[in-house]
């Protein structure tokens, strides 16, 4: 309801009612929520280990006073549709598409994967796109947000709880072999049932999803991975990376090559992350016990 009211606001008061009220509710959450305020600190503490430890709470009150742009920029896009960017790499896309060899896009919560999306559909409008996101109960805000895509058609596909079952994946499977292309985060695991591969960041164990490095090595297809980062007021840059490929392997040895694939992609996160730190936009429990 409250989320409702924000853009209610805004047209009868002006955008700057709609950033000041989410300013403070990020504030809030700052000051109330130490355990959720704890998890960025000890990630930017990773993140930056040679800053004082007053470095790492601002970096933390930055990164949830400019978690709000998400949240603005949503409302902007639905209700004006400008919202302008640059994109580097695209073709690596176009060229899966062109092909029919399907792909999948290997998203982050390193900046705002919704406008991403929304502007993947402008740059082409039929574009054959599957969404894999998670399900929280009772998230109203994010109900509303898959809805949007729907209208814009993009297919959405909420995570269940037993969600990485054989169906799913022979559902992404089949609409990857068919020339689509299948999106979702590499970076969160939305439920303990979840098959995960290990890798190496920021000196700590991170456990990964599997799923969308099993899909390639299956599929054939090339793994985009794709970050959206905000430059401006009301501009983003897209940088699709170069296409990744993992070789079917015997299944001995699937494991390891899966493992390469995850360790490839965790690298190149942490690289987007040390040029765009405060923008980090993971808010569960990311790094796992500090590596000897």
């Amino acid at each position: 309801m409250f989320y409702r009211i924000l853009p209610f606001m805004a047209r009868i008061f002006g955008v700057w009612t709609f950033d000041l009220i989410a300013k403070g509710i990020a504030a809030g959450y700052f000051f109330f929520a130490p355990r959720r305020v704890m998890v960025s600190v000890r990630f930017y503490r990773a993140l930056f280990p040679q800053r004082a430890r007053a470095y790492h709470f601002w970096c933390t009150w930055k990164q949830f006073q400019n978690f709000t742009s998400v949240y603005l920029d949503r409302y902007l896009f639905q209700e004006f549709g400008d919202i302008s960017y640059t994109n580097e790499g695209w073709e690596h896309v176009e060229n899966a598409l062109d092909r029919k060899t399907g792909g999948i896009v290997l998203m982050s919560h390193l900046g705002n994967w919704e406008i991403a999306a929304h502007l993947m559909k402008q740059k082409r409008e039929q574009i054959p796109l599957i969404l894999f996101m998670g399900q929280r109960a009772k998230a109203h805000i994010e109900r509303l947000q898959k809805e949007d895509l729907r209208r814009r058609g993009i297919r959405i596909v909420a995570a269940e709880k037993n969600w990485g079952t054989s169906f799913d994946l022979l559902e992404g499977l089949r609409f990857i072999q068919d020339g689509g292309l299948v999106s979702m985060t590499g970076d969160q695991i939305w439920n303990s049932s979840q098959r995960v591969v290990s890798v190496s960041m920021l000196g700590h164990k991170v456990c990964l999803p599997e799923t969308p490095h099993l899909l390639a090595m299956l599929s054939g297809a090339p793994l985009i991975v794709f970050f959206s980062r905000r430059t401006g007021k009301k501009r983003y840059h897209l940088k699709m990376s170069d296409p990744l490929y993992i070789e079917k392997a015997p299944r001995r040895l699937r494991a390891e090559a899966i493992r390469k694939s995850a360790q490839g992609y965790a690298d190149l996160l942490e690289t987007h992350l040390r040029g765009n730190p405060l923008e980090w936009y993971h808010f569960e429990r990311f790094l796992g016990p500090r590596l000897k």
